[in-house]
């Protein structure tokens, strides 16, 4: 376990240190960095370091590391590439970008999963590079401000005009996006039976109720700032960067994670897609049959994988007298094989 887990840690820290590396770049030597938003760098800081690590972790555990090397092994086929030219871009149109075999389960559902996704990831993308001090914007003259990123000028723009307010309430829109997927969401949970019964609260209602608090809070900002006067602002911002900075340090630990995990899944898929089609195309030393009655197996790379999983955790299934392995029988034939051995083992005494 040790062994394991420096090289996370080891990870950890190299993942946080080049964070602060880049903030330190992109804000010309922290020239541009605003002290007022130091909480959210420390916990992006940390939140950074907690997901490289446990991110790590999961992915040497002896069955993610068997096949994220072999999507990786597979991606930089040539032979592959050019076979399967168009998977990786679909894959990740269904299973990141627009989520759509969600969309088989429900139209409601699909609904609330995108708006969830990219209400969190658009506001990300917009607060990191705010925060970090990658973007700020000085004043050329009254009303013209220009945008910098990284030390560049990118963007003049005019006051009152729909790019500025665009620029300036791009928060508020994502903000609204996110609502829109916590409003489905939460109306499930009350009213599905099946969630009603399952549900944690920790682990299923918090990080629900974390991103309300940072959408409320996000907004009452725009609210205090714009109709209110000012009134209530430092309240309304400290309580949001409260809620942030813990949003945050939850990430790592919550149910949130599957979102950094889900990547990975278009490896598997790869993985799946070439073997199937090893096999469809009939290749001898790619198809499984079972060893007892001939029937189809998944691949015999999927076997194979699966053999030297099981021997990485220290569990062996070999049934000796050139029987092969338990993994080399179709799951009938499996109970069969047990009947048998409580058969021999008990005598007449198992009937």
């Amino acid at each position: 376990m040790i062994r394991r887990e420096l090289p996370a840690a080891g990870l950890a820290v190299i993942a946080a240190a080049v964070l602060v590396l880049l903030m330190y770049l992109g804000s010309r030597g922290f020239a541009d960095f605003d002290s007022a938003l130091i909480g959210y760098a420390v916990g992006t800081v940390f939140a950074t370091a907690a997901v490289t690590y446990r991110y790590t972790l999961w992915i040497t555990r002896p069955p993610t590391w068997r096949y994220f090397k072999a999507g990786w092994t597979n991606f930089l086929s040539w032979k592959n590439f050019r076979a399967y030219t168009t998977l990786i871009p679909v894959a990740w149109w269904r299973d990141i970008l627009g989520q759509t075999f969600i969309l088989r389960r429900g139209v409601h559902r699909w609904v609330m999963h995108l708006c969830i996704f990219w209400g969190v990831v658009l506001s990300c993308l917009i607060t990191f590079p705010l925060t970090f001090g990658w973007i700020h914007f000085t004043m050329l003259t009254p009303g013209n401000y220009l945008a910098w990123f990284f030390g560049l000028p990118i963007l003049p723009f005019h006051l009152d005009t729909i790019v500025s307010f665009l620029i300036f309430h791009a928060l508020d829109f994502t903000a609204l996006i996110l609502l829109v997927g916590l409003a489905i969401a939460f109306w499930r949970r009350v009213m599905v039976l099946g969630l009603l019964t399952t549900q944690r609260f920790g682990f299923d209602l918090v990080p629900l109720v974390l991103l309300l608090s940072i959408a409320v809070t996000g907004l009452a900002l725009t609210a205090s700032s714009s109709w209110w006067g000012g009134k209530f602002y430092s309240f309304i911002a400290l309580t949001h960067e409260v809620v942030v900075v813990g949003w945050l340090i939850s990430l790592p630990f919550g149910k949130f994670f599957h979102i950094v995990e889900r990547p990975a899944s278009i490896g598997v898929t790869l993985y799946q897609t070439v073997n199937h089609d090893l096999e469809r195309r009939g290749e001898p030393s790619r198809v499984g049959r079972c060893r007892r009655c001939g029937v189809a197996l998944p691949s015999q790379r999927f076997i194979d994988d699966l053999k030297a999983t099981l021997g990485d955790l220290g569990q062996s299934y070999d049934l000796g007298d050139g029987a092969g392995a338990l993994q080399d029988y179709c799951p009938s034939c499996k109970r069969i094989l047990r009947g048998t051995a409580y058969y021999h083992l008990m005598g007449r005494r198992f009937l």
